[in-house]
């Protein structure tokens, strides 16, 4: 069984070793014995092999736990999605919605008690104090919102940035 992984932005000695260990793998060498064109199997500048845009990795157990170590050496990726629950009966503290924030390779939710009401500068006010200072600032925010709101929220976020 091969292993695959995505959304990892993979240090280069990482990929040295999983390249070696490629080269070790019986059943990725025949793999790459047999590319050709019409197959789904690619070989990178590097020499490492993909399938499509996922990485293959031989089953090796000691370059899997490096991996992992790598994917979860942060409590956060940085690329998240974002969402909002609205129409919620009043808090004591007046908050009618919910930000949802979702990590994207791990699945962790981040919820945020906000107003229905409130602007996209508030937004990004509790987004700065409750994520970025907690997680780090994010590559990526995939949201299902209106595209203006989308980028209202970037412009807020690279102005409160300096």
């Amino acid at each position: 069984q091969h292993g695959y992984w995505a959304s990892l932005r993979v240090e280069h000695d990482l990929i040295s070793r999983i390249k070696e260990a490629q080269k070790e793998d019986n059943k990725i060498w025949t793999i790459v014995e047999n590319l050709t064109e019409q197959t789904e199997f690619r070989l990178d500048e590097d020499d490492v092999l993909w399938q499509g845009t996922t990485l293959c990795v031989p089953n090796d157990a000691s370059l899997r736990e490096a991996l992992l170590t790598e994917a979860h050496s942060s409590p956060f990726s940085d690329e998240i999605s974002m969402d909002f629950v609205t129409g919620l009966p009043w808090t004591q503290r007046r908050h009618d919605a919910i930000g949802v924030l979702v990590d994207r390779l791990t699945k962790s939710a981040h919820f945020l008690p906000i107003r229905k009401d409130y602007s996209v500068s508030k937004l990004t006010e509790t987004f700065q104090q409750e994520i970025v200072r907690l997680y780090g600032t994010p590559s990526a925010i995939v949201s299902d919102r209106d595209p203006r709101f989308a980028s209202r929220f970037w412009k807020c976020l690279q102005k409160a940035w300096g």
